[in-house]
């Protein structure tokens, strides 16, 4: 099929509310479909001022109702619909601690940038549910990022119009080339974040402590060091487990430094396939701590855990 410029403008100069109106929609409900080539074309093809500010409004209330729903979801389900999300991308390995520690340093204010933030975007609004944001605080910060994102999209093709009429020649004379091109570029983008996957896999694929093992761990006389590699943001909202100590990887070799070699140390988070807790225990194994693990199933295993009442495990301790 030839690639028609011609037509492509005409139905989008005709239908540039309903295209920008579903495909902000879509992509903000979080299908992998793009949507900044149509808010640059839809801008360039815009007649003025009015009219971009008419398609700024739409796609502003298109990512509101995507971020609603999702702030609504978040704020329902707790952080397990998050690590449900981590667990679709291409590379789970830390979405959720790294959404949590964003949230955690600036707080209402990184929903001005989310979208412009590949990954976090997905993420943010549903973490502004778990973490209980006022939905009016919500509400502005998550407005205003979405008018700065499609206005300046829909802005930098009216100001580029020239240049993108320019390129939607070039690709309609040069169309099997330019797609080859970009093809091939989409599949080494691919393989790269599979092979970035599928090492992640592996390591979280490594020795883990299961709620049996638990059992017998705590049955000796030394009991295991526990350390929370949650993030700050998340542990305030879903409480502290009493005798476990709060870690990032970073301060990690820092606080073990004059352990003995031979501590039993487990590890645990809030992330998808164990995550940060893996790469944590994989980290004090090539330290030299050999018993070092991670907890199956994270804070989850440790919640199902501590409704069994067991007096061998401290009580997580809710955030008021």
């Amino acid at each position: 099929m030839d690639f028609d410029a011609a037509a492509i403008r005409a139905a989008l100069t005709y239908y540039a509310p309903g295209v920008v109106f579903a495909n902000v929609l879509l992509q903000q409900m979080g299908l992998p479909i793009p949507v900044l080539p149509t808010l640059l074309l839809a801008g360039s093809l815009a007649a003025g001022a009015p009219q971009l500010l008419v398609l700024m409004a739409i796609a502003l209330l298109a990512a509101m109702l995507a971020d609603r729903l999702w702030y609504g979801i978040g704020r329902r389900f707790g952080y397990r619909v998050l690590a449900w999300m981590c667990k679709l991308s291409i590379n789970p390995g830390s979405c959720v601690t790294q959404t949590a520690d964003r949230f955690g340093r600036w707080g209402a204010w990184s929903l001005l940038f989310a979208k412009f933030i590949p990954g976090f975007s997905a993420v943010a609004a549903p973490m502004a549910g778990v973490l209980r944001m006022p939905l009016a605080r919500f509400t502005l910060a998550a407005g205003g990022g979405a008018a700065l994102w499609a206005g300046s999209a829909l802005l930098a093709g009216w100001l580029l119009r020239t240049q993108v009429d320019e390129a939607l020649t070039l690709l309609e004379s040069h169309a099997p080339v330019l797609g080859l091109a970009a093809l091939s570029l989409l599949l080494l983008w691919l393989a790269w974040k599979l092979w970035h996957r599928h090492a992640f896999l592996r390591l979280a694929a490594m020795p883990s402590i299961t709620q049996e093992h638990w059992r017998e761990l705590v049955s000796d006389a030394r009991k295991p060091q526990v350390l929370d590699l949650r993030s700050p943001a998340l542990v305030a909202e879903l409480g502290t487990i009493p005798g476990a100590q709060l870690v990032t990887l970073a301060q990690l070799p820092r606080l073990v430094r004059q352990w003995p070699r031979t501590t039993c140390i487990v590890t645990l988070c809030a992330c998808p396939h164990d995550a940060t807790a893996a790469r944590a225990a994989h980290r004090l194994r090539r330290l030299g701590f050999v018993n070092a693990r991670h907890l199956q199933g994270g804070f989850e295993t440790w919640l199902a855990m501590q409704a069994t009442h067991s007096p061998d495990l401290p009580q997580a301790t809710s955030a008021a």
